[in-house]
């Protein structure tokens, strides 16, 4: 990925992010293939792992754009595995996590810059599935009353 041109109108190199290590699915015709992501979370996302919601995340570390952003000579975590692997559209996934951060700096208190989150609620019971194709059926249509597009 090409670095980005700084400046960026509403980031500094040195802004806050926070990357996590997720455990992520393809399906393949043979069955699933398991994956480990290296993928910015937003703030929002964040608060909720907080939280205690059971999640695909192993762990998180809050660093800063520029540790991450010209990836030509990027550092993984040592003790992150050497199979991880970026999430797609990193860079322009990276940016708006940043973003989010901007508005909520509590984040900034529960995960100061540097340091690193093991305790969230991992679980792999509901598999994160990144190459899943959306199946609708009948049954997902939503009953509607006889009169909701009618003016009585």
């Amino acid at each position: 990925m090409p670095a980005t041109p700084w400046p960026v109108d509403d980031l500094s190199p040195e802004s806050y992010v926070v990357l996590g290590l997720a455990t992520c699915f393809l399906k393949q015709p043979e069955g699933l293939q398991e994956l480990t992501i290296i993928e910015p979370i937003p703030a929002a996302a964040l608060t909720t792992l907080f939280a205690g919601v059971p999640t695909a995340y192993q762990t998180a570390i809050a660093t800063t754009i520029a540790d991450w952003i010209d990836l030509t000579d990027w550092q993984r975590p040592s003790d992150w595995p050497e199979t991880a692997q970026l999430c797609s559209d990193f860079g322009e996934r990276l940016l708006a996590a940043a973003r989010t951060y901007r508005r909520d700096s509590q984040n900034h208190d529960r995960l100061p810059l540097g340091d690193r989150y093991d305790g969230f609620q991992y679980s792999l019971e509901r598999k994160r599935i990144l190459n899943a194709a959306p199946v609708v059926r009948p049954e997902d249509n939503v009953k509607q009353h006889a009169y909701t597009h009618q003016v009585l």
